[in-house]
């Protein structure tokens, strides 16, 4: 019998444990994009910097030359960037765009933020812009049904390719 609002259940108490502890993100020590910044870890996945910017391969992409741009500086909230920073952050989005368009012609963009755990953002302590590039079915059946992202090239090779054109395309 449904509830009076009409909807279904789907039960999953499993998942509590994400809930308290607020998607995990925030236990785990240290900001792996500030690390990535400072040199420490990850540097494979820089593809461009900036004086109040960076752009990095996606380590979970969902489709290959899945970049993100974020700000130098640890920050989470969009509206505390300064005028210095959102320039940057719109140029270095504009510019990976172009990039990507150059290497691998998609025939299209997801460009977005995810503000906050709630919105999706995983690591939502440092503010990064994902730019996702799109085919026509790119969500085929393996994704769909399979619940399995093929991808044609590693992050590596991505990573190799962006850079080779990066400063060709500004």
């Amino acid at each position: 019998m449904a509830d009076p609002d009409g909807l279904e259940r789907l039960w999953a108490p499993y998942r509590m444990a994400y809930v308290r502890e607020a998607g995990g993100a925030a236990a785990k020590p240290g900001c792996p994009f500030c690390a990535m910044v400072a040199g420490d870890q990850q540097t494979e996945l820089l593809v461009a910097s900036g004086e109040h910017c960076f752009v990095a391969m996606n380590l979970f992409p969902y489709n290959p030359g899945h970049l993100m741009v974020l700000p130098n500086r640890h920050e989470s909230d969009f509206t505390a960037l300064t005028p210095a920073e959102s320039t940057e952050l719109t140029s270095f989005t504009q510019q990976s765009i172009r990039a990507i368009r150059e290497v691998s012609s998609p025939h299209g963009f997801n460009v977005g933020l995810n503000l906050g755990e709630v919105a999706g953002g995983s690591i939502s302590a440092h503010l990064h812009q994902h730019i996702v590039p799109r085919w026509g079915g790119d969500a085929n059946f393996m994704t769909v049904v399979g619940r399995t992202k093929t991808l044609p090239q590693t992050i590596a090779e991505s990573a190799d390719l962006l850079r080779e054109v990066w400063d060709k395309v500004n």
